[in-house]
């Protein structure tokens, strides 16, 4: 009778456990708090795909980032067989008169190895100067890849010969922008947001005052332990403030504030956002408020994935924020956003669609 009374106990346990997440799920998927799907959405102007998913250069893709120049928006990712696997490379995308055109492939993790790695994680951005760079990670793991960077002069048509960005005491080695792009300070600093995964998850910054030619580390910022924090992205606030925002072990997106323009940080701490240990990005709008495009959801694994839900939320303090518009809600993985505000202030947005394509989507700030 023992036994039979613990056997259903633990169905029991399981089935109410099942009617937890039957419950929690219009939670994460469906309340109004979370916004409008951006279909009907005032705000949103279009979304389409980089490539359609029959014509996939690749079986996987990941990882994107998206850049203005000249010619029209760049953007790229990394994508092979499956992440990890040593035939992963960088691809680019040019869009010209409103038209992605074909990927071609610009790196792969052999060039000047003795033996082929995969890549990871591109980062796109133009300087001050008009100089577009290509950040890029290769490596077996992200606990054990190195920073790569190269240049363009025609808008991401061709690119220079890979460079190795070093090494330094405090990191070993360099990474330029770990997953989102830099900023740029008023004396010309490049800023770049970063962290690294072999000594736990820390995020430090790489800067650099001669346009990406050498290389100065701030940090690591926090020890890692309380909050498990990588892949920061910066706003800038009216005070001069500076803020993170990160992805996390702990089920929050994380935060972390400095007063004078990134020299010091203040204690890695909670945001009121959740996060399913996913990746995230964010930006400072051109009449100042803060927007975040993120997973709003804690759950992780099986369904309802955290990933399931991409959401794009707004603040004006970087404290309060409101999610505004979903971007996807199915089945399915949508996730590492990558976020820039044009010239014509209109907002773009890339993010990994179901690792089988990259989804590109306009929003008008001024409906949000």
């Amino acid at each position: 009778l023992f036994s039979i009374t613990r056997v259903s106990m633990k169905r029991v346990k399981l089935l109410l456990l099942s009617l937890f997440w039957v419950c929690l799920t219009p939670s994460i998927f469906g309340n109004d708090h979370l916004g409008k799907l951006s279909d009907n959405h005032p705000a949103f102007i279009e979304g389409q795909l980089i490539y359609l998913l029959n014509n996939k250069p690749t079986p996987q893709c990941h990882a994107s980032t998206i850049v203005e120049t000249n010619s029209g928006m760049v953007a790229s990712w990394f994508g092979g067989t499956y992440e990890k696997n040593t035939d992963v490379g960088i691809w680019v995308s040019r869009r010209i008169n409103n038209k992605w055109r074909k990927p071609f492939k610009v790196a792969d993790g052999s060039e000047g190895e003795d033996k082929e790695y995969p890549c990871w994680n591109p980062v796109l951005f133009k300087t001050q100067s008009g100089k577009l760079l290509l950040f890029y990670k290769v490596g077996p793991s992200p606990s054990k890849w190195w920073g790569v960077i190269r240049e363009s002069k025609d808008n991401g048509e061709s690119w220079s010969d890979p460079r190795k960005m070093g090494t330094n005491k405090k990191i070993g080695h360099l990474l330029g922008p770990v997953k989102n792009k830099p900023i740029q300070l008023q004396n010309g600093t490049i800023y770049c947001p970063s962290s690294s995964e072999h000594d736990g998850w820390r995020v430090h910054f790489e800067t650099s005052t001669d346009d990406g030619k050498t290389w100065n580390v701030i940090g690591p910022i926090h020890s890692g332990k309380e909050f498990a924090s990588i892949q920061p992205s910066i706003l800038s606030h009216k005070d001069g403030r500076l803020q993170i925002l990160c992805r996390s072990k702990q089920s929050k997106v994380t935060q972390s504030w400095s007063n004078d323009q990134g020299k010091t940080w203040s204690p890695m701490a909670a945001s009121k956002l959740p996060n399913p240990n996913s990746g995230t990005d964010a930006i400072t709008l051109n009449d100042g408020r803060q927007l975040i495009v993120y997973n709003h959801s804690t759950r992780r694994g099986a369904f309802p994935s955290g990933r399931n839900i991409l959401n794009v939320a707004i603040s004006n303090d970087g404290v309060k924020w409101e999610s505004t518009l979903i971007l996807e809600k199915a089945q399915g993985e949508y996730s590492y956003p990558a976020v820039i505000q044009a010239k014509d202030s209109m907002i773009h947005i890339t993010y990994t669609y179901k690792r089988r394509s990259i989804k590109h989507v306009i929003i008008d700030p001024k409906k949000l």
